[in-house]
């Protein structure tokens, strides 16, 4: 008889970062995901969509890249949680994080599984009890993740 397989919380922000293959951040986010069984609130695809509609549009993916990004993400094995299921917690995570981003800490503490993220503003978040996994080093992709850098401040 095999160990159970320990589940996880998916955001868009990892799914994003293992679709799109983005460097070593791919890698870690593949790492985490390997043996485990996914969950997410059921807004996840559509943040993810969103995200690589905004990546095709800033020209960080070509059409093909976006494109098979996209139908991985509907091959990506993710049992989907209904707003329902945690919405009472996150009413009460108002005051410290937007409601997309407490759906997925909510879901986390529900069914007592770590959340993995690239949101490192998650681990600073106060009134959260699920154990927030974050990429051990690299940019904090909180402000507006996956947009184009900024052109160079040229000065007067």
């Amino acid at each position: 008889m095999s160990a159970p397989r320990a589940s996880l919380v998916v955001d868009a922000s990892a799914v994003v970062a293992l679709l799109t293959a983005e460097a070593s951040v791919g890698d870690w986010v593949a790492d985490m995901f390997r043996g485990c069984l996914l969950a997410a609130p059921e807004l996840m695809p559509f943040e993810v969509s969103n995200i690589l509609r905004r990546q095709e549009q800033a020209r960080l993916l070509d059409g093909t890249a976006a494109l098979l990004a996209h139908h991985d993400l509907l091959d990506l094995t993710v049992q989907h949680w209904p707003y329902l299921a945690v919405a009472g917690r996150v009413w009460e995570l108002r005051p410290n994080l937007t409601a997309y981003d407490a759906s997925y800490v909510a879901l986390a503490e529900l069914i007592g599984a770590p959340l993995v993220t690239l949101d490192m503003s998650l681990r600073r978040a106060s009134s959260v009890s699920c154990e927030i996994r974050t990429p051990p080093e690299g940019p904090d992709t909180t402000q507006e993740p996956f947009a184009p850098p900024a052109a160079p401040d040229r000065g007067p």
